[in-house]
């Protein structure tokens, strides 16, 4: 049996390409637009964005280089990934699942729901209850 190489470059840049246009930021802005990029929750939402950027690149390169998708079954995140809405969703379940549970990702099954605000309870707080093994 013949293994065919990876190129992770092209993998990479497949990846970047699916994720579309970047914002640009000025090369050399003065103080007074530093503050207003800065400070904008605009520039917050661009980070948050590249945050979601990267951890989808690293899933999904680590995923062919494992071997639990291939370089052709890229193409099935395609959707989800061209918008900020749809990479944030699937940046999430990528964070809660192991790179060899990438074939069973709801994007490659159709059925992935985008993420919705929880609304608290009034007076209720978050709670942490630990599972022993």
């Amino acid at each position: 049996m013949e293994i065919e190489p990876l190129h992770l470059d092209e993998i990479v840049g497949w990846i970047d390409a699916a994720f579309g246009g970047v914002s640009p930021v000025p090369e050399n802005p003065d103080d007074e637009a530093l503050k207003r990029i800065f400070g904008d929750r605009g520039y917050q939402r661009y980070l948050q964005d590249q945050v979601n950027r990267q951890i989808i690149r690293d899933y999904l390169t680590n995923a062919v280089v494992l071997g639990v998708i291939t370089v052709g079954g890229l193409p099935a995140f395609a959707s989800q990934i061209v918008s900020e809405e749809g990479r944030a969703t699937l940046a999430l379940y990528m964070l809660m699942s192991s790179v060899e549970e990438a074939k069973d990702l709801p994007a490659l099954n159709g059925d992935i729901e985008l993420l919705k605000p929880l609304k608290p309870t009034v007076g209720g707080h978050p709670h942490i209850k630990l599972v022993p093994n």
